[in-house]
């Protein structure tokens, strides 16, 4: 006998389908390797130069969506060339679920978490991304400066880039030390030596 009330069965068709978005989007919200919050980032597909060692595991993965400003200069030793030269980025870092995290500016580039934590690093490699946005990278974090989310973080991936390349306009002597700033967006995945956490 069939005790479903006519308003659970006339639901039921929907259910079915949304059973698979909803496993779709737990996956879109996985967290950290080892959180118990999904499976962890992938490194499957990252161009082999941007890719952590191995030894490494992901500590945090969050987006980065804000500005970055271009300034109008001289290029170094070619008298008379003008090129739009980066100065640096302004964003606010999200976790998957889009709760405020951090933020990332500089100069120097700088990730710093809500508890106050934060690194700078140095740029190891860069991998071209789609066309419009900026590369995709890889930094060797320095030691972290306070207690919090970013101690012990060993590197800083930039994926998933959308925009943020230089401005199309021109930049000649007329336009010398004129700013831009161009609107972009990345995914900073942040990791720790295996031994960590």
């Amino acid at each position: 006998m069939n005790t479903m009330s006519p308003r659970a069965k006339s639901m039921s068709p929907l259910l079915a389908l949304l059973a698979p978005i909803a496993l779709l989007g737990g996956c879109a919200l996985s967290g950290p390797a080892g959180s118990g919050a999904g499976p962890a980032f992938s490194q499957a597909g990252l161009p082999a130069a941007v890719q952590v060692p191995e030894g490494h595991k992901v500590a945090m993965e969050t987006v980065g969506v804000g500005r970055i400003t271009y300034e109008c200069r001289a290029k170094k030793d070619m008298p008379g060339q003008f090129e739009w030269a980066f100065v640096g980025p302004d964003a606010v870092l999200t976790d998957r679920r889009g709760t405020g995290v951090g933020k990332y500016y500089g100069p120097p580039a700088t990730w710093e978490s809500k508890d106050g934590s934060k690194v700078t690093g140095t740029q190891l490699a860069v991998a071209p991304a789609a066309a419009g946005s900026i590369p995709l990278q890889l930094v060797k974090a320095n030691p972290a400066v306070g207690m919090g989310a970013m101690q012990g973080v060993s590197h800083i991936q930039r994926v998933a880039t959308k925009g943020g390349v230089a401005p199309l306009t021109a930049c000649d002597g007329t336009s010398a030390g004129q700013k831009q700033v161009v609107d972009y967006q990345a995914d900073y995945i942040f990791w720790t030596p295996v031994a960590m956490r």
